[in-house]
């Protein structure tokens, strides 16, 4: 369904809870990779840790930096929704989205912009030749292999890297998905959202990445994004959609 609309301009949508200790870094480090005509979101959900507070201070600093606060932590999938939102209605051609705690490096950004010209969704995926994880034990790699895997299987697609966090989408798919009917909250939000594009016929891509664990905070998953994710997968292929 690709088009040859033009590409401008491009958001980036960044969820954060108490990323206090890399959202500044990460903005420099962003726009530094970008076209001017780019635009960054930051969506905060009330960090206590003054993210939000930082937020604010790089958007009266930086004309194509915005901030959209939300009144409290719901979990990955809305706060995404939500940044989608504001991106479309700002007129957006592309969105992407991407952890800002530098496990996604910026530097592959140009990549994705690139392989958006071919593609109506674009994934940063771990497990196509020339991707990668550094930084990580075995156990973590044996749980984000093994869900992509489940996933795969499960939902009999072809794509790597079902629970990849840095995708890249035309405007076309984020205003043919209903948005509402994405349930999922944590993790489970990127199998999700990648499931619905394929079943609307939309074309996906996956170029290479090499993800990094973050340095600086606290990881955002826990038992409950885990179970979420195992139990949505197949409740998206032979369920109906539960209730948020």
């Amino acid at each position: 369904m690709t088009s040859a609309r033009t590409l401008e301009p491009a958001w980036v949508v960044l969820p954060t809870y108490n990323e206090a200790g890399n959202i500044e870094r990460f903005v420099e480090a962003v726009r530094a990779v970008l076209p001017e005509s780019a635009h960054l979101l930051i969506v905060d959900d009330s960090s206590p840790d003054g993210t939000g507070k930082i937020a604010d201070r790089l958007a009266s600093e930086h004309p194509n930096v915005a901030v959209l606060h939300r009144t409290r932590k719901e979990g990955l999938g809305p706060a995404y929704i939500a940044g989608f939102r504001r991106a479309l209605a700002e007129g957006a051609a592309l969105v992407l989205e991407m952890d800002s705690d530098f496990s996604h490096d910026p530097s592959h950004l140009p990549a994705m912009l690139t392989a958006a010209e071919r593609a109506d969704l674009v994934i940063g995926s771990r497990y196509v030749p020339g991707g990668g994880v550094e930084d990580w034990g075995p156990v973590r790699r044996v749980i984000s292999r093994g869900g992509s895997t489940y996933a795969r299987l499960v939902l009999g697609l072809s794509v790597h890297d079902l629970t990849a966090g840095f995708k890249c989408f035309r405007r076309e798919v984020l205003e043919t998905l209903d948005l509402d009917a994405i349930a999922s909250r944590g993790y489970a939000f990127q199998v999700e959202i990648t499931y619905r594009t394929i079943q609307h016929g939309f074309k996906v891509v996956e170029v290479p990445i090499v993800f990094r664990d973050r340095q600086v905070g606290d990881s955002k998953i826990d038992a409950s994004v885990i179970a979420e994710a195992f139990w949505r997968v197949p409740q998206l292929r032979f369920g109906r959609r539960a209730p948020r």
